[in-house]
């Protein structure tokens, strides 16, 4: 029996085509980084390639944008344009979820990254992909929000408008049909 966090040995290989493709695409985003050494971690650990299938599936286009020569870990990162389409339109957490008394919105940021497999990013995670190209001009997203901020009803958030990339805080409840969550999955 397959779990459902596998992907069949098709899936695996179509996956690892995209991401291959988009790896050589988008050499500025990993100088000096061989693929064939992403694709032997990959290949090490299955239940990544699942969670890479899940950002492609909904709409990250995750890509490398981070090598940590330390650990040995390669970092994808949701490089889609806009905050992924199938991610948007969610509050921050289960908590402010569960306050919420009307109009609740369909999921969280940080049920469907756990669901997943990956993480939000923090808030510098964000600002080193807004080095490799220009993202959310039109969308924003959650980022991981400080305990402290957290505690009182907040949760954080950013984007990029007018060439610069801005911090904001909003109610961890609040909702928007824009705004979602970008996520990291290391590898």
């Amino acid at each position: 029996m397959r779990l459902t966090n596998q992907l069949s040995a098709k899936q695996s290989e179509e996956l690892l085509r995209t991401l291959q493709a988009r790896f050589e695409k988008n050499g500025n985003r990993h100088p000096k980084l061989s693929w064939a050494q992403v694709q032997a971690r990959l290949e090490a650990d299955p239940r990544k390639l699942w969670s890479l299938q899940e950002m492609e599936r909904t709409g990250g286009e995750p890509d490398v944008t981070a090598y940590d020569p330390q650990t040995g870990e390669y970092t994808f990162t949701d490089c889609s344009p806009e905050t992924p389409k199938e991610r948007r339109n969610c509050c921050y957490d289960r908590a402010a979820l569960d306050a919420r008394k009307t109009f609740k919105p369909g999921n969280t940021a940080m049920d469907m990254a756990a669901a997943m497999g990956v993480q939000l990013l923090t808030e510098d995670e964000y600002r080193a992909l807004q080095t490799l190209g220009n993202f959310d001009l039109k969308t924003s997203s959650w980022v991981l929000t400080p305990p402290d901020v957290r505690k009182l009803g907040g949760a954080l958030f950013c984007d990029r408008r007018y060439g610069r990339v801005f911090l904001y805080h909003n109610g961890a409840s609040s909702y928007y049909a824009v705004r979602g969550f970008r996520g990291a999955l290391r590898v």
